[in-house]
């Protein structure tokens, strides 16, 4: 009986990094950058807007949007300085888990990249709604990059 073969980053054609402006996802796409760069693999970075149901899923909380195009401009500041060129997009929606989801069916992105913090709230590990939602949901590679906590750092 034959073992099919595992996917490899370098069978990887493209990348979408979920960004929220934490250190984690910032160092996710340094990862992604990098290993990116050897393959000529495009990398697309994601910042997503969680507008609530009261509000019109179009209406631009202006607060929001700057935060996002703050968080959006160091990373292409980062991808720069790993060599690598980004398409930054901004988006809104109800829910970021499903939207990043969804924007990477859409552009056939062969992995999305997440970092992760680590936090033991209660003295249990707890990955949050996002990354849980991406690891169920998207047909494709989804990597975790996780890092302590900045505390627990040296």
């Amino acid at each position: 009986m034959s073992t099919p073969s595992m996917p490899r980053p370098a069978d990887v054609r493209s990348y979408l990094v979920a960004l929220d402006g934490s250190d984690a996802a910032y160092a996710a796409l340094g990862a992604a950058c990098d290993v990116a760069k050897r393959t000529k693999a495009p990398v697309n970075v994601l910042y997503v807007i969680e507008v609530p149901r009261s509000v019109a899923l179009d209406a631009a909380v202006e607060r929001d949007v700057e935060r996002g195009e703050e968080i959006l401009g160091h990373a292409e500041r980062i991808a720069a300085e790993h060599g690598v060129t980004v398409q930054a997009d901004l988006v809104q929606a109800r829910q970021a888990a499903h939207a990043v989801v969804d924007e990477a069916v859409d552009r056939g992105i062969d992995a999305i990249v997440l970092g992760v913090e680590y936090h033991r709230p209660l003295g249990q590990f707890t990955l949050g709604r996002l990354p849980l939602h991406v690891l169920e949901h998207a047909p494709m590679q989804v990597w975790l990059i996780r890092y302590p906590a900045r505390d627990r750092q040296r």
